[in-house]
């Protein structure tokens, strides 16, 4: 079942957007293994980042094997404090 995922950072930027994605997706553009859909932008109070994965599974694999792990260890320029973050099985997804 699909997996999503809201990140919520408070007071985040476009530019500490951009740095924290070059620092976890890979250089090619493309989107993670077993990520399905990416979307980011301004939001009321940051900014938000909104991902779709195959499952809860590949949610996890990514999380505690690239995203944690780098954000971790700090990216130049990147966020600098955790999301909130919402996530839910997706029950219906459409698309255009």
């Amino acid at each position: 079942m699909a997996y999503g995922v809201v990140h919520q950072f408070a007071g985040g930027t476009r530019e500490q957007y951009e740095a924290s994605l070059a620092a976890v997706h890979p250089s090619d553009g493309s989107l993670p293994d077993g990520q399905s859909f990416h979307a980011a932008g301004p939001s009321a109070d940051g900014w938000t980042i909104i991902a779709v994965h195959d499952s809860k599974e590949s949610w996890e694999r990514f999380r505690d094997g690239v995203l944690m792990p780098t954000m971790t260890q700090g990216i130049e320029g990147g966020f600098t404090a955790p999301p909130q973050e919402t996530t839910f099985e997706i029950y219906n997804q459409a698309s255009s």
